[in-house]
Formats: structure tokens, sequence, C-alpha cells
């Protein structure tokens, strides 16, 4: 896992922009700790950071290919976990290696393929390719998105990064955000390819942009496709089990110590177990997060129904792993230097507050004992895990399904906003055509595709799961990266091999509830492989502190913040709403008013660290 960036210009010569890039390429030091490398010549500028987990000797960035027609040099952030299949290929095609790292392997499948490269790529990855043959730059993200990727249009060519920061490193970004950026901060839409900031995108996973003195080009070489399904219940949970297996099997290949992250739920629980059964007499490595007395003091909630610790338990003691446990504090939590230090590592204004905390600090204890570790993201958008999916409310509202009714960290009307902000930004319908325009490309099997066509509610639950894939899924995705990366901890998730997206996207919702519960299809591929309290235990939400000192807390730093009648956060929150938020009693502060002071503290913070232009509608 690495960081790169870098800079493509046909108007300049870039080798007297040396200072620039290595400027662009500071910036990722927290994602590269290993070493540093770039890459110049007259009209293109490579860096990387690189953070070793394979071959570690070998695989340092840029890497150059020489050709008799010029060279081809790489910046690759990620892993292709089917590097050692498509190596042998290309040694059996006449290629020849001088590494053992999977960086080589994306170099010379693209001088024996090109473009199509990406087809048969396996893995989590954005890399760049500066081919000077033909002065063309290729930029390649993952099906799914769990690489970040970013780029900035110059007048005569372009920048790039992993994260923006990279990209704001270099006088040609400009820092802006306009209201469309704000719209997206506040809507919580998460519109592939945007980027917050003005005239910034992400490269869109599954796309191939490739940019050349004639022009931008973009290609899909990749999306969730609506196909028949035709296995039955046993079949289709039998593959299931052997596509986690495999994903498993090939995402615990490293040259470095790894750890699962334990939560004591099912998907959780499925990686610590397949993981304990592939590593065999190697104790597989288990890290869970919890609060002080969070146990004791635990009161259920709307997602929240148990406390994670006597489950997280029952995996350790069941599969006999090194289990160690954070346990945090309220004040450690509550540190403006913690929120800073996310704020920083995200680059976006709005975080989901303790929830992101607590998860950086659970990476930085991680990153004293291991390098990679493995995590369960995605299970439930892919498996249909989440309650709300289960709400009739939900499943039939013409609306994003995680903010249909203020479910979880995302307040649909603003909570804390400045009085006419959001009628102004339009955002109700912004967030309404953003839904129809993503309804609007998702495919319904119809008559002639299978022997049964989907009715009405099966196709509501598609777009529910397509919708949760392609959109909040990604969010999620890049918050994991972030927060880890910002430490230097490579975090792989094996529920987004793309082959089990694919082959569980099409499953009907009736098979993905086989057994009256939420994914089923999950809990039968896991049968006999965990304790029975963790196969049957309700859905639980990543943990949230419920200490009062935590609220306590946020409303003396948003005092401090009031007190500053200058403050640029004003132009966007409502004072006099603060000031109540502040007055009230914080043991019985309800979820909105603890959100919306998360909201305002973390503005503050983004508005004091990147010091952008605003340009209010």
């Amino acid at each position: 896992m690495c960081g790169m960036t870098g800079w493509v210009s046909y108007d300049r010569d870039l080798t007297r922009e040396r200072e620039t890039l290595d400027a662009m390429t500071a910036t990722m030091a927290c994602r590269g700790p290993d070493s540093s490398g770039t890459h110049v010549e007259r009209h293109a500028a490579l860096g990387h950071r690189r953070l070793a987990v394979i071959d570690l000797p070998g695989g340092k960035q840029p890497m150059t290919a020489h050709t008799p027609n010029g060279e081809v040099t790489l910046v690759y952030s990620g892993e292709t976990y089917n590097y050692r299949e498509l190596r042998e290929e290309l040694i059996r095609r006449g290629e020849r290696f001088d590494t053992a790292s999977d960086t080589e392997v994306v170099l010379r499948g693209y001088l024996r393929w090109g473009e199509a490269l990406a087809d048969r790529l396996n893995g989590m990855y954005a890399f760049a390719i500066w081919d000077a043959r033909d002065q063309k730059l290729v930029m390649i993200r993952d099906r799914l998105g769990i690489k970040p990727f970013y780029y900035y249009r110059t007048a005569d060519g372009l920048l790039f990064g992993s994260e923006p920061k990279a990209i704001l490193a270099n006088p040609l970004a400009k820092r802006v955000v306009d209201a469309d950026g704000l719209r997206e901060a506040f809507s919580y839409c998460f519109t592939p390819g945007h980027a917050i900031w003005s005239g910034m995108r992400q490269v869109e996973p599954g796309t191939i942009v490739t940019l050349d003195p004639n022009g931008l080009r973009e290609r899909t070489y990749w999306r969730l496709e609506t196909r028949p399904h035709t296995d039955d219940v046993e079949a289709t949970v039998g593959r299931v089990r052997e596509l986690l297996d495999d994903t498993v099997r090939r995402q615990l290949v490293a040259d470095v110590p790894r750890c699962v992250l334990l939560s004591g739920g099912l998907d959780s629980g499925t990686l610590t177990a397949l993981s304990a059964a592939h590593l065999g007499q190697e104790r597989v490595r288990t890290f869970s997060v919890d609060f002080a007395d969070h146990v004791e003091n635990f009161t259920s909630d709307d997602l929240r129904d148990t406390p994670d610790a006597p489950y997280v338990r029952d995996v350790a003691e069941h599969v006999g792993s090194d289990h160690a446990d954070l346990v945090i504090g309220p004040k450690t939590l509550a540190d403006p230097a913690v929120r800073r230090a996310v704020i920083s590592a995200r680059d976006v204004p709005v975080t989901m507050g303790d929830l992101d905390f607590s998860l950086y600090l659970l990476f930085k204890e991680i990153r004293q004992r291991s390098t990679v570790a493995l995590s369960g993201e995605a299970a439930d958008e892919i498996f249909g895990g989440y309650k709300h999916m289960h709400i009739p409310q939900i499943q039939q509202a013409r609306a994003f399904p995680w903010i249909a009714l203020n479910i979880g960290a995302f307040d649909k009307d603003g909570t804390g906003v400045r009085p006419g902000l959001w009628s102004a930004l339009r955002l109700d319908e912004y967030r309404a055509d953003a839904y129809a325009d993503a309804v609007g490309r998702i495919e319904r099997l119809g008559p002639g595709d299978d022997f049964d066509s989907e009715d009405d509610f099966e196709y509501r639950m598609r777009i529910m799961i397509h919708l949760h894939v392609t959109r909040f899924m990604r969010f999620l995705l890049d918050r994991k990266d972030r927060l880890s990366m910002a430490l230097g901890l490579e975090v792989r998730v094996p529920f987004c091999d793309h082959r089990i997206a694919e082959y569980v996207y099409n499953a009907p919702w009736a098979m993905k509830t086989y057994d009256g519960r939420e994914k089923s299809l999950l809990r039968g591929a896991m049968k006999g492989m965990l304790p029975q309290s963790v196969t049957w235990r309700p859905k639980s939400a990543y943990p949230s502190t419920q200490d009062p000192y935590y609220g306590e807390e946020l409303q003396r730093q948003a005092k401090d913040l009031l007190s500053d009648r200058g403050h640029a956060l004003f132009d966007l929150m409502d004072r006099r709403w603060l000031e109540g938020a502040t007055g009230c009693d914080p043991a019985t502060m309800d979820r909105l008013t603890r959100l919306g002071l998360e909201r305002t503290l973390d503005l503050a913070t983004w508005l004091e660290v990147y010091r952008p232009t605003l340009e209010l509608p």
C-alpha cells in the first residue's frame, strides 16, 4: 500500500518543477513511511511513497520499464491478489522479471496487454502509468473503489494523487469549495466521481481515465450488472463459501505481520475464522475497540442491541486468536488533537464523529504490532445486513435509504446548519435528483432474462443493494482507507472481492433472507465455523460511546468556538442553535444534538486546517 501523485503538462518543462513535485509527494508520507521516489521528464512528473508489504527489498517506485520505443513508468497504490498467477502467465509469454513484487506484475502486464490489463486484476488498486511512447497518462482504479484516486485538470494537462492534499500542494490547484461541493458535503449522496473541491474529480471505480495531447477520455471496464441467478439456495451458499475461502487465502499473503479487526459480529467473525483455518499453526492476531465501562453501562438503541465485548471474547476463544482490546476513555476520544488528525486524514469537512475517532485510535494501536489488517467492510452492503434494509418504510422510500428516516450517523435535515443555507443550496432538490439519477442506472431483470422476472418488491430490493454498494459502501471504504493509511496501516477488505459482489448482488432477496434473518447466505456459508452466539447475533453497528463526558466535552469545545465571533464557521452553521446545544444536559443529550455538535466542530477544524475559499450560493 502506498501513496502516489503526479503532474502531466504538455506546455512546460517539468524537469524545472522538482521542488513542487517533492512537496506533492511529501503529503503522502503517511501512506508510505518506508521509502520515497520520483520520476521526472519534460512532460511528466511522478511521485511515490511506499509502504512495503510484498517483496520488501524490491518493488520500489516509480518503476520504469525500458522499451525500444520509449520508457513506461508506473506509480501504484494497493495490492493485486492474483499477481502470482499473472506473473506465471507473463513469464510463459516471454516477460522477464527483476523483482518478486506485484508492482512489477502490473507494469509488465500493461506492456503485454495495455489497458486490458484492468480486466485481469483481482485486488484493490489505483495506479497511474506514464507511457512516454505515446506521451500518454493512463489512470486505473479498482472495481469497487477501495483505493482512492483524484485528479485535477489544468490548462495543459492534469494533476493527480491518492488524496486531495497531494493535488492541493501544487499552486495550480485552487482551494475552492463551491455550492456544488457544499451540497455534496451536506447531502450524504456520495455522488460517484465527486471530490468536493472545485475542479477536482475522482477516477470512478471500475474506470480507466486516459490523457494524451488530444484530450481526456474515460472508459468503464466494470460495473455492477444485473444477471439471471440460476443456482438454488444450497448451491449459492456453497459458492459463497468457496469465494470467501479463496479471497481470504489470497489476502493473507504478505511479508509483514497481519491481523484481523474483530468486532464480535458475523462479518469480522467470518474473516477471523477463515484466517485461523488458513494460518494453521500460526495463531491469527485479532484486535477490537471498546470504551471504558461500556459493557457495565450499556443501553441498547436503534442500531445496537448489545455491546460487542462478550461476542469478541467468544470468537477469540473459539479460534484461539492472539487477541488485544483497545479500551478508550472519553477524554482521549474527545481530544481535539484526535479530531484534527482525523479531519487532516480524511480531507472532508464532515466525519462520523466518535466512530471515526475510535477507529483512528484503534488503527494507531494496531500499527505498533501489525502492518496489514483484514476488515469486514462491505458485508452488510453486499449481503443485506443493515437493519434499515428490512424496514418496509425504507424499502419503499424514494430516497437514499441511509438517510430516509434519519437512521445512523446521518441527519437528513441538517441539524445546526445556518438558517437559509439548506434552502439556498437546494439540498432537498439535489438529493432527489441524485437519487433519481442513481436509480435510473440500475437494470431490472425482465422477461426472457430468467424463468422468473423481478416483481416490484424484488426490484426495490435490487435498488437497495445497488445504492449501498455503489454509493454508501464507497464512502465507508474511503473512510477506512484514509484513517488507516494516515498511520501507515494497510487494511484489506475481503468482502469487496468483485466476484463476491457480482454473485451475491444477483441472488434474489428471498435467497438473501432464506432463514428469515439478514445475511442468510453469509450465515449459511459459515455454518459450523463460528460460536452460535455470534452466528445468530443480530446486526450491531460499529460501537459509539455512551459516556456523558463525551457530550460534555463537545459542549465545552463548542463554547470556545462561540467566543470567536469572526470564525468562518458561522457562514455555514447556526450560532443560535449552537448556543442552545451547549446549554443542554449532556446526560440526556439526544442523538441529533450530539451529531450537530460533532458536525460543528468538524467543520471548524476543517476550515482551520485547509483554509478553503467558500463560494456560497
